[in-house]
């Protein structure tokens, strides 16, 4: 299993589709988002909303695997994202990103929502970072997510379990603004290969 995508045609990669497609997206050098206004990945935890209007694009992929993306991105409001997410469905996913907070830190994270309740783990990063190396890696029904500043050095954010695993999931790249609209990001490479995770001796 090897796949690189790097969006360079105007139409969607073969195997690929949209959830929630973004009112404004372009193909071509790379796949770039405009996020529609008020949309967001989350269920019920802390803030007892539910949302599941965020944008993504997605194939599906059975089995064991790492995916890895990079992305740029011009965050305006507090909470626009974009990164990785792997999802079985609503109440079931990971996804990895930068949160913008104000224009002196970020919140570095990821969520992972297992039947129908999210978590947020996170650390802070300075705002002037504007792009980021993301990677999620599976082993059965557990999860390793892991980031870069350079796409050479990576680390271990966490190792996550879904309760719900089915044999294959849907993995790609999302964006979203939970209290904004317009955010700019832009994904220059999406890929998907065996698993290279692990178990340590």
């Amino acid at each position: 299993m090897s796949q690189i995508e790097k969006f360079r045609m105007p139409s969607l990669p073969s195997g690929f589709y949209w959830f929630n497609e973004p009112s404004t997206h372009r193909l071509g050098d790379g796949l770039e988002i405009f996020t529609d206004e008020k949309t967001d990945f989350w269920q019920r935890t802390h803030y007892g909303f539910r949302r599941d209007d965020g944008h993504c694009l997605l194939t599906t992929v059975p089995g064991d695997f790492s995916v890895k993306t990079h992305v740029e991105f011009r965050p305006q409001a507090r909470y626009d994202q974009c990164g990785l997410i792997v999802r079985v469905d609503e109440e079931n996913w990971i996804k990895t990103s930068t949160e913008y907070e104000d224009e002196q830190v970020s919140r570095l994270g990821s969520v992972v929502t297992n039947l129908g309740y999210s978590d947020w783990a996170t650390q802070d990063v300075p705002s002037a970072h504007r792009e980021m190396w993301y990677r999620i890696s599976r082993r059965g029904s557990d999860f390793l997510i892991e980031s870069s500043f350079d796409g050479r050095e990576w680390l271990q954010m966490r190792i996550a379990h879904l309760h719900r695993a089915p044999e294959q999931l849907a993995v790609g790249v999302y964006a979203c603004s939970p209290i904004g609209k317009a955010f700019r990001c832009r994904f220059s490479t999406l890929e998907i290969s065996e698993n290279g995770w692990f178990y340590e001796e």
